[in-house]
Formats: C-alpha cells, structure tokens, sequence
C-alpha cells in the first residue's frame, strides 16, 4: 500500500511562482511544496536579467504595456498584460519586504534610487536587478522564507507522476474557464491530488489536496541546446493536458540569442542586460551585423536577435557570433556583471579586453496550459501558475523580465482567489491506490537515454529557429513513434526519474509540432520558410485533448468518485 500525505493545499513547483504562492496562502493553510531537485534547482535560481516594472517618474504603465504587446507581435491578451503591467509594481515592493535587495545607485541629488536597466523590446529603463544574478537572490530569500514558515512543508527530490481527478461535486463552485471549453467532460472534474514518486526511498506515495497547483516551469529541455537547468522538462504541462486541459500556443519557443560558447561552460546564459548596457554583437571579423536585421539593432526583441545570429552563423558557415563589451571600462564591467565576468575569466576569456562567443539556445515556453485570470484551469481545484500556464501575457514573443513579473502577478491572484474559496476543517479523503503489480525494475536503461537523446536532436534540428512544414511533420512521425515506445516501456517497468522526465518531455514534443503545424504563417518565435507572411487576423492556437488522437496515456485510471472513501 502506497503511502498517502495529506493537505489543504499542494503546490507542485518550487520556483518563483510555487513560492510567492505558499507564502501568500500559509497564513490560512497548510500547504505542501513539491520540488522535483533541491530547493533552489530550478530556472528562477538562474535567471541574471531582472523583473520589469514602472518605478521611473519619466516610464508609464502604458509605455509597459505597448512594449509587452508589440514584443508579443499581435498575440498578447491585452488584458493580461494591462493586468500584469498595473499590478507590477505592488508585486515589487512584497518581494522587497521579502528581503530582496535590489540594486541602487545614488542620483544628481544624492538621494537612493533603485538601478534600473533596459533590455531588448524596452521603450524605457524599467528593470530592476541585483547585480547579474538577480533570480539566485529572488530564490534564495524566497526559500528561506519558505523554511522558516511553520505551515509550509517541503518534499524535496520528489517528481510528481500524474493529477489524480474525480467526479465533481454538485456542490462545487464552478466558477472557472470550463464555461469556455467545448469539452464538457471537464465541467465534470476535479483534481484531488497527485501520485509522487519520492526519489530518496525510490516508492510512489499520493498526496490528497483540495487546491492543487501547477507550478513546474516550462519546457526547454526538450531542445539539445538550452539555457534551463535540467529540472525543466515540462511535467506540468504534461500531466495536465494528460488530465483533460486545454494547451495554447506551444510553438512559441523563445530562444535566448545569447549562450556562451564554449566546450565547457555547459548552459551559461548571458544576460541581455549586457546588450542593454551597450554591447555589440560581431561576426568573426568583427564587423557588427543586427544594424542590418533592425533599427533597434542590439536592442530588438529576443526573435529577432536570435534569428540574425542564426542566419549569420549559417550564411558564413561558422560556429558561432561574438558579443562584446569590451569598450566599456572594466569597472563598469566588474560592477555590473559580476558573475558572467568571473565564470568567462574562469574560461579564460577576459571580457574587459575580447567579446564572448554566443550562440542562441532555447529560453523559454510562452505557451502552455490554458488558465484564467486567477490561474484556474479547465479542472475544477486544479491552478497553473508561472512559465508553464498561458496567461495571454507573452503572445508570439516574451519581452524581456516580464517572467519573473508574471510569476509574482499571477501567484498573487491565484492566492486571493485560493483563499476565499478553501474549505475550512476539510474532510481528507482516501485516493486510489497505485498499482504497481504487473511491474519489474528495468534492465534497460539503455534505451531511456538513447530515446532522450534522439527526441532533444531531432527537436533541435526540425523544430528549431527556422521551421519547415516537412521538418515538422518528419518530426511528428518520430515523436509518435518514440510515444508508443516509452509507453510500453511505462507500461512494463517501475518509474525512475528519467524515465518520468522522458515521458513527460515527448508529450509537450507533440504538443509543440503540432501547435507548429497548425499555425500558417511566421509569427514572432515562430518562423517557418513555407508560410514567411504575417496573417493579418492574429489567433492564439489552442489544443484540446479531443482535437488530438489520444492513446492510453495514463498508467493509472482517473478514479470515480465512488472509489474514493471519507475518514
């Protein structure tokens, strides 16, 4: 029998947005964070850029909100992002009374002001930061919160497996974006927990709670090359679409345009704080070419950057494009950016005197699970906050620190909307057991890594910067292929967390071709050479469970209510 945990809340994510979330809500619950590594192993840890938010007298919100749309290239929900842009701000000042300290500078009065940065796609200088290493701080001071607060317990090194959903109450508020869904098998569910594999003991336990949320990050590991840490496999998105919830816009993947590039800097990401503090990117002769891609050169949108680098990198046959500060002065230099200047010393390249070889590398998915406002699927009790929901917020292209922002914005909002509708004294009920019977430990690990390799290749190579119809529907073809085998594979042997992250990583595969497929035209991130034009009516493409041939997926059956036994 399967261990069974208990609470009022469970939160399955450990980064920004499942943190703002469990401190906002233990004041009233007791809430259990699940964090698939360490505490602090997630992409929030890496981030260096900062958060966007007005707090220059000469800046507007306005200003905030034209930038985040025109980034988004016609696809932005205008309210979500006027919603995100005015409560920017507030969300500011709560992480400040954290602990955060950002970084402040003396202005011609002598008076404290915060530093403020500008990035590409920005009108203005609006982004607030520490040093270069701003999301290790956000994290770190978050997580430190999160330990000392007597209602919040965490489960570290546990994945999450699948949503475990019942028959919806008559009772139940329904007060959610299924009125929107034509799958009105979703008016009928709700989510009441999750299987959990705990990683230490190597045993699946369940966890029943009456508010679960998804907070797990996005979906870049699905690509060979990625700025995310490892941690960042889509599992989220993955079960909830398993469970019956609507996806949007998964072909917008943005690419960061500029990783380091070098045999061993691994996935080192360097800021576009640099370019915005006047860095140029060079071709190997030195010459500058983003002049030529964009008036805002350097400054342009992440799409447009990475794609000039991409097609210099192939016009010329080299590896690689150069960025460089070099002409600033090596204090600035020392000051700003701390610690990519000491991680390129550390390669031996001295950033004050010669440019960083840069290549794009996957960054970031501005799709994702279809939620409300409040963050509220189209499950009943069950929430998705953070970079694997789609707010509306990115459209075709996230402007630059709007993620951090949108993970503080949307985790508050699901916070008041959580709390006035959480049951007090909530009777605990008993899930289905798991079912691991007819199951053997693999000797086959082989063929896990060989599949993780394959899928990340091919998405690299056909579902890139650059897309073509026949490159997807070749890769629609090897990601059904390698469906049906992990399945069986699934299907036969005991879980591991590779094989966990493999499953979860070639179900957001299929989601992402085939939103690629399904979208006619080049679009912000998404740009394919047999559809170059721009429509002139832009529509976010939505997936339903329906709409998509499904096989049996799911290891365990979605229990009936009458399975489910009140203590």
């Amino acid at each position: 029998m399967n261990q069974q945990n208990n609470c009022d809340v469970l939160i399955i994510g450990s980064g920004a947005a499942g943190l703002t979330l469990a401190l906002h809500l233990a004041k009233n619950a007791d809430v259990v964070i699940l964090s698939k590594g360490s505490l602090n192993e997630g992409s929030t840890y890496y981030a260096q850029g900062g958060i966007a938010a007005v707090f220059d007298e000469n800046d507007s919100i306005e200003a905030h909100i034209s930038d985040t749309l025109i980034a988004g290239a016609g696809l932005c929900n205008e309210s979500a992002v006027r919603y995100t842009a005015e409560n920017a701000k507030a969300c500011l000042h709560w992480l400040i009374d954290q602990g955060v300290n950002f970084d402040k500078e003396e202005n011609s009065l002598g008076e404290q002001k915060y530093h403020l940065t500008r990035e590409g796609g920005h009108s203005h200088r609006r982004i607030l930061h520490a040093a270069d290493a701003t999301g290790k701080v956000i994290q770190t001071t978050l997580a430190q919160r999160v330990k000392q607060h007597s209602r919040i317990r965490l489960f570290e090194r546990y994945n999450a497996i699948d949503l475990i959903c019942e028959k919806k109450s008559a009772s139940a508020d329904s007060k959610n974006i299924n009125a929107e869904n034509t799958n009105s098998e979703n008016n009928k569910k709700q989510c009441i927990g999750a299987y959990i594999w705990n990683r230490n003991s190597e045993k699946v336990e369940s966890i029943y709670a009456q508010k679960t949320i998804l907070a797990t990050g996005g979906a870049s590991k699905v690509y060979q090359y990625t700025s995310n840490p490892d941690v960042a496999s889509g599992d989220g998105i993955a079960m909830a679409w398993r469970a019956g919830c609507r996806v949007a816009n998964m072909e917008f993947n943005q690419f960061h345009p500029t990783c380091l590039f070098h045999a061993e800097a691994g996935t080192f990401l360097l800021t576009e704080a640099l370019r915005g503090e006047g860095a140029k990117l060079r071709r190997p002769d030195g010459s500058r070419f983003m002049p030529a891609f964009d008036k805002r050169a350097e400054l342009a949108p992440r799409d447009i950057v990475a794609r000039a680098i991409d097609f210099e990198m192939k016009r010329l046959g080299v590896d690689c494009m150069y960025l460089d500060i070099s002409h600033k002065s090596s204090d600035f230099i020392k000051q700003h950016f701390p610690t990519i200047y000491q991680r390129t010393k550390d390669l031996g390249i001295d950033i004050t005197k010669q440019p960083m070889p840069v290549v794009p590398a996957a960054h970031y998915t501005c799709g994702g699970v279809m939620i409300d406002q409040h963050g509220r699927t189209d499950i009943h009790q069950l929430y998705a906050i953070g970079e694997m929901a789609y707010t509306g917020l990115h459209g075709a292209n996230r402007l630059a620190s709007n993620s951090l922002l949108e993970c503080l914005v949307y985790a508050r909002a699901a916070a008041l909307e959580i709390s006035e509708s959480l049951e007090q004294n909530n009777c605990f009920k008993k899930l289905p057991r798991w079912d691991e019977s007819r199951v053997t430990d693999s000797d086959e690990e082989v063929v896990i890594q060989h599949n993780w390799h394959e899928l990340r290749l091919f998405m690299w190579d056909y579902v890139g910067i650059v897309r073509t119809t026949k490159r997807l529907e070749r890769a629609l073809h090897r990601v059904e292929l390698l469906q049906q085998e992990i399945q069986d594979y699934y299907q036969n042997f005991r879980v591991s967390n590779n094989l966990l992250e493999l499953r979860n990583l070639v179900q957001v595969a299929e989601l992402i071709i085939r939103c690629a497929l399904d979208r006619k035209e080049s679009r912000g991130l998404h740009y394919t050479l047999d559809f170059p034009e721009t429509l002139a009516e832009a529509k976010p493409t939505i997936l339903t469970a329906r709409s998509v041939a499904q096989g049996d997926v799911n290891k365990t059956l979605t229990p009936n209510a009458d399975d489910l036994i009140e203590r």
